[in-house]
């Protein structure tokens, strides 16, 4: 059975900024989620994206700006007449109440509608089965696993048939099988529910990248970027979302005519350099799983620094020229491993390299 669509929602930060006790840990988030959107808040700790989320959530009242569920300003609305659904890294269930008195309590707590009380058994048993829990309504916290229980701290929330889903760090605390399998739930429950606009805030870059319509980038209280995750992934914009969105080799170069030259060594290598300006620093992305072995295009030859064993590939670290820059090559699992020291060329392809920062000539 199929929860009904709710209204159509979104959400939009205008300039939000929050600080405690002077110290800003949200800076000015102008930000928007479209209506049956998942955007993952993507960020290290300490990086604005839990405070961004408790902003929505009506838990934080922000310094500056204004914080939008759909058309409305929630900014002063206390969390209960927000009409949003939450899940934390905890799941917060009541220990003392079976799984189907802890998914009803949402809805006897809310208050703005307020839920008939006729109609609660029914809304629990939809939320249960969406969720896969049906079978588990009678059992307690206690006597499920913890994906399990992340089911039912879902089942909860979306119980309310909310507008708006807030997940914060929802799979961090369930080991890496659990975890693969909640991704799939949730990317399920978000094709049975594309009206529901979620806002998911992760530190892990799998999670964003598998379920995410869109990510954005947090460092530092600010966004740093945001886009889908192929853009984030292929083409990043900052060093920053470089490696924090996937893995990256991340060189200094400087721009030369059609092509830039390796920092320290003078190599020049063919790389796209569209709107760079020529004499100017910049740094040269490419991801290790397209760093080749042998000779091609744009090679560089280095030693061996280390060789990391990952199952189906190795993880090569390689010092190339003179200056000992270090790149990551991600290659099939090799029948002979190379040993530390030994000499070795890689390459890649000039589509798959990407310059960032190139700014003016500080020749």
């Amino acid at each position: 059975m199929s929860a009904p669509a709710p209204a159509a929602g979104g959400i939009r930060f205008d300039g939000v900024s929050v600080a405690y006790h002077g110290h800003t840990v949200l800076d000015s988030l102008d930000l928007t989620v479209e209506p049956g959107e998942v955007m993952a808040l993507l960020g290290p700790s300490g990086s604005g994206k839990t405070t961004a989320l408790r902003a929505v959530a009506g838990f934080v009242r922000p310094a500056a700006g204004r914080v939008f569920i759909g058309d409305r300003d929630v900014t002063a609305l206390p969390p209960y007449q927000r009409g949003i659904g939450m899940v934390v890294q905890q799941y917060a269930l009541f220990p003392h109440m079976r799984v189907d008195a802890n998914v009803a309590f949402g809805l006897k707590a809310q208050r703005n509608p307020k839920v008939p009380k006729a109609e609660i058994p029914g809304r629990v048993a939809e939320a249960l089965e969406m969720t896969g829990m049906a079978a588990y309504a009678q059992r307690y916290p206690r006597e499920l696993s913890g994906g399990q229980q992340q089911r039912v701290a879902i089942a909860r929330a979306l119980a309310i048939r909310p507008n708006v889903l807030l997940l914060d760090e929802p799979l961090s605390a369930l080991d890496a099988r659990l975890r693969s399998g909640m991704l799939a739930e949730l990317a399920r429950l978000h094709r049975e529910l594309p009206d529901v606009s979620i806002l998911y805030v992760t530190h892990d870059q799998v999670e964003a990248l598998t379920l995410a319509d869109r990510i954005a980038v947090m460092d530092r209280a600010r966004l740093q970027d945001c886009g889908t995750p192929q853009e984030l992934y292929r083409r990043p914009r900052t060093e920053f979302t470089a490696s924090f969105v996937g893995n990256a080799n991340l060189l200094p170069v400087r721009v030369g005519e059609g092509g830039v030259v390796l920092d320290g060594d003078g190599v020049t290598l063919d790389v796209p350099v569209v709107d760079a300006v020529p004499g100017a620093t910049a740094t040269l992305c490419v991801r290790p799983h397209l760093v080749g072995l042998g000779p091609g295009p744009n090679a560089l030859t280095g030693r061996i620094a280390e060789v990391q064993w990952r199952g189906a590939t190795h993880r090569l670290y390689v010092e190339v020229g003179a200056s000992g820059h270090r790149v990551k090559a991600d290659v099939r699992e090799l029948r002979e491993t190379p040993a530390l020291g030994d000499e070795i060329t890689l390459h890649f392809a000039r589509e798959d390299a990407v310059l960032l920062a190139a700014g003016v000539n500080d020749g």
